[in-house]
């Protein structure tokens, strides 16, 4: 059975940030990166807001640059799907999906979050080339177009305000004529004048075209969910707003989540109600999910377990 100091599970930036700072300090350190190695950045296009790249960087080699740095100092790259985590013995029995073991002393969980989407026909297929689940991220690109938000809580409002800094103007569209959006934001958007409501409307596909080898949304098709009439609609971008789902149902039943998903961790670190075992990234953060902030945490995440390790064992 294989044995390491620190198992991180998941990449990503929190995670390889994690392995970097816990390989430096001469703890061995394994990677466990799950089914998307290198995390919700490797179907990002171009990255722009990350310090350090001043004429932005690709999601996938930017997570390539994260990884081999992380390894430079000793860290392991598994490409491995951790199936269960055993937090009732010590050292914690980890297990892949093909039912091998990994004992570790301390374990860090970087398993993420996912963008709900609502897996309308070319969704995927126009993902960061007009589509987007993250306006903080890629509103920059839509300055003086016409975009739209598609969803009806505090996420697609929010994510609607915010567009308006860029775009000429933003169009929510939205299944009901109710909301499910907070009164104070739904007031704060319809008196901004830069967005509009299409209602009882839902995109049934995103349609563009693919010229020189390069993907472009140029239409949505809006089906009326009254009247079931459909509608291609022109649309420089469309941003999916209907929230996130943290990828931590390993642990439920072992960690304190919120009601989401999210798991706890007490006060400003990254320690969760299991000694011994760290949170960070997109797993914990409901509110920033940024890559920036993300490696953050998983440098708070690494220096706790250190320092957890260092008093346990010398307690011991």
């Amino acid at each position: 059975m294989a044995h390491t100091d620190i198992a991180i599970i998941g990449s990503g930036p929190a995670g390889f940030t994690a392995a970097l700072y816990a390989s430096r300090a001469n703890l061995g350190v394994t990677i466990f990166e799950g089914t998307q190695p290198g995390g919700q950045l490797t179907i990002t296009t171009e990255v722009e807001n990350y310090p350090g790249f001043e004429h932005g960087i690709m999601g996938p080699e930017l997570m390539d640059v994260f990884r081999k740095q992380a390894h430079r100092f000793g860290a392991i790259s598994k490409y491995e799907l951790i199936t269960m985590v055993d937090a009732s013995v010590r050292p914690f029995v980890l297990t892949n999906e093909k039912g091998e073991t990994t004992t570790a002393d301390a374990v860090i969980v970087a398993t993420g979050a996912t963008a709900k989407l609502l897996g309308a026909v070319g969704e995927q297929e126009y993902m960061g080339f007009g589509v987007s689940a993250c306006a903080t991220c890629d509103g920059f690109f839509f300055r003086g177009l016409n975009v739209f938000v598609v969803g009806g809580g505090d996420t697609a409002m929010e994510e609607a305000n915010y567009l308006t800094r860029f775009a000429e103007s933003v169009t929510v569209v939205h299944r009901r004529e109710e909301f499910r959006a907070s009164k104070i934001m739904l007031e704060r958007a319809k008196a901004n004048p830069k967005i509009k409501f299409m209602l009882n409307a839902v995109v049934d596909e995103y349609v563009g075209t693919a010229e020189n080898g390069m993907k472009k949304l140029t239409h949505l098709r809006v089906r009326n969910t009254v009247t079931n009439d459909v509608t291609d609609i022109p649309a420089d971008g469309a941003f999916v707003a209907i929230g996130h789902q943290p990828n931590t149902s390993l642990f439920v039943g072992m960690l304190d989540m919120d009601d989401v998903g999210y798991i706890k961790t007490v006060g400003k670190s990254s320690y969760t109600n299991v000694p011994g075992v760290f949170a960070c990234g997109d797993a914990q953060d409901s509110v920033y999910r940024q890559a920036i902030t993300a490696a953050g945490s998983g440098c708070m995440a690494a220096i706790d377990a250190e320092r957890w390790l260092e008093e346990t064992r010398h307690a011991g």
